[in-house]
């Protein structure tokens, strides 16, 4: 099993991978296979584009900005092509057009308030978050259709595709690279026979497809993602959009962690930088998937903690995002980190379970303890259901990320004082995920339709 660790992390905008950067990929999919239908077609003298959200996407596309990031996306623009971008602004404009051109010369109609439709039946069979896009003429007929699965991560597949996806990556050849572990176990054996780190296998992996070159410069683009990302919500103030009217707090909780530093603890630092990060997510700005949107906050929070306060190289930083990323493909690949799917078990879960694996990899752990740091973190966050209030990426999201951050640093401080062996295993723990996801009410993935999402009125 194989994903890249670039792929992994993608850079882009807030407030959602799977809810807003997967629709914004999708449209722009479709956009291209618009064009192309033109380019090899007769074509009607009216054109029409209609998005219908289906499942998860319907009931809380609103607060995760999905109908923003369809706008966005079919009028030519991608994530990470918006990361340093006024988005606002953009939005607004491409809000209020009724049209948008193919290849300089084709309008395509395309009303964003009239043809995204919010679809609130019975998600589709194959995903909980679908797309159905259609270009119509005249007469309503369907000219050119495609389905998209946003299926976390930022990561989409087509209908025709979602059959050859398991749990929910395309699987390639094991010889597609030197070390094609797709559980725990096997990465395990595979560093006790070779030799090497996870970090090293990891790198070799990678290094198949691309140089060592391009992989350092991709990491190191995604760690100065996160640190701008993170260091920005360290000094915005104000509140965060949407109509919870929820304050931004991390500004004023790092004033006062460096006003009075003595009595500043681990906690603290953590909470105040995860929490940050998400505040930059839920406005909109850039983040990067680590490895959703939603839980973007844990892995950036315990890096930045390495470094400023450990004092983390750069290439300890490249080791704990290699190391973060193989975690990552075997939870991806064996279960999910869509919300949607199987709750924020999936979402925060993962992402402390790969900060902790990270983090312990950096600190001079061995490999069976970086998996017992993976497999302990995880633990502690499963049945975490996803019910964000209003449909947004706020509440419980942002402290949410604290905590997971503060659990992926206890993790990581409980394997390395141990000797790497434990009960339970890391594949056996994606397992429980995995199943404790499938038999997870709907109401708890990510459709704001229980738990906290219900419960404001009661506050």
């Amino acid at each position: 099993m194989f994903i890249s660790v670039l792929d992994l992390f993608k850079i882009g905008i807030g407030p959602s991978s799977s809810h807003t950067m997967g629709p914004m990929v999708a449209a722009n999919d479709f956009r291209n296979r618009v064009s192309a239908f033109i380019t090899s077609n007769p074509v009607p003298s009216f054109l029409q584009v209609r998005c219908t959200l289906r499942g998860s996407l319907a009931f809380t596309g609103k607060g995760h900005a999905t109908d923003r990031a369809v706008t966005l996306g079919m009028n030519g623009h991608t994530p990470r092509g918006l990361a340093t971008e006024n988005v606002n602004e953009l939005f607004e404009k491409l809000w209020r057009q009724t049209s948008f051109q193919v290849d300089h010369s084709v309008t395509v109609h395309f009303s964003p308030p009239e043809d995204i439709i919010f679809d609130k039946g019975e998600p589709l069979p194959e995903h909980p978050n679908g797309m159905i896009f259609q270009l119509l003429d005249d007469t309503g007929r369907t000219l050119l259709t495609e389905t998209y699965f946003s299926i976390g991560g930022g990561f989409i597949t087509t209908i025709a595709e979602i059959g050859q996806i398991v749990a929910p990556i395309k699987m390639e050849v094991t010889r597609s690279c030197g070390f094609p572990f797709d559980s725990a176990n096997q990465m395990m054996k595979m560093s006790a026979d070779s030799g090497l780190t996870i970090a090293a296998m990891k790198r070799s992996n990678e290094l198949e497809r691309i140089s060592e070159q391009a992989l350092n410069a991709g990491l190191d683009a995604i760690w100065n993602a996160m640190r701008t990302c993170l260091e920005k919500g360290l000094t915005a103030e104000g509140q965060l959009p949407g109509g919870l009217k929820i304050k931004r707090r991390a500004h004023a909780l790092y004033q006062q962690l460096q006003d009075n530093p003595q009595k500043a603890t681990l906690n603290d630092w953590l909470c105040a930088y995860a929490m940050a990060v998400n505040e930059e997510n839920a406005a909109g700005h850039l983040v990067v998937t680590a490895p959703t949107n939603g839980a973007a906050g844990v892995i950036p929070a315990v890096i930045y903690y390495a470094v400023k306060h450990e004092g983390a190289t750069l290439e300890q930083v490249r080791d704990f995002l290699l190391v973060a990323g193989a975690i990552g493909g075997l939870i991806k690949h064996n279960s999910s980190i869509s919300g949607a799917e199987v709750g924020c078990q999936g979402e925060v879960g993962s992402a402390s379970s790969m900060a902790a694996a990270g983090l312990c990899a950096i600190q001079g752990g061995s490999t069976t303890q970086i998996e017992n740091a993976a497999e302990i973190a995880l633990e502690h966050h499963l049945g975490m259901t996803c019910d964000p209030v209003g449909g947004l990426v706020q509440v419980p999201c942002i402290e949410r990320n604290g905590f997971g951050a503060i659990k992926a640093y206890t993790a990581a401080s409980l394997a390395i004082r141990g000797d790497g062996q434990h009960f339970m295993s890391l594949d056996n723990c994606i397992a429980a995920m995995k199943q404790t996801g499938l038999e997870m009410s709907v109401k708890y993935k990510e459709t704001s339709l229980g738990g906290l999402a219900v419960s404001i009125t009661e506050c």
